[in-house]
């Protein structure tokens, strides 16, 4: 595999940006649990749990894109979305007081990798199964 590694791996280095926003957040307002009733945590938590949310989905369904032989490019798309989806959302939750906009694209784009990726894998199995039929 070739593909994955590379977004996991700067997908991993989003995550942990994000987890140090929640962990300054936390420690500047003495918040030990929850978010204490502060929005800005309150954002930072949310926006890094959307990340854990859907992020992993997102890598295994590629993973299995990329183990099945599936386009080198497709595969990539696929990961620049994802990335941009995630970076833009990401800074509309921890970086930014309104969401709005960066929030709707970001989670957009991340629910069409998500999409796409099903599909795929659906289309996958599929073929798999048809050849498997002809025997």
């Amino acid at each position: 595999m070739m593909v994955t590694p590379l977004y996991a791996g700067l997908l991993v280095l989003l995550f942990l940006v994000l987890s140090v926003r929640v962990i300054t957040s936390r420690l500047s307002g003495k918040v030990a649990f929850g978010d204490g009733g502060d929005r800005a945590l309150l954002r930072r938590i949310r926006g890094h749990a959307n990340f854990v949310e859907y992020v992993p989905l997102a890598l295994l369904l590629m993973a299995i894109l990329e183990i099945s032989r599936f386009s080198i490019y497709v595969l990539h798309a696929l990961g620049i979305l994802l990335l941009v989806g995630r970076v833009v959302h990401g800074y509309a939750f921890s970086f930014a007081d309104h969401s709005g906009f960066s929030r709707r694209v970001g989670a957009g784009l991340t629910l069409v990798v998500l999409l796409i990726e099903a599909v795929l894998c659906l289309y996958q199995a599929f073929v798999a199964h048809s050849v498997w039929f002809r025997i």
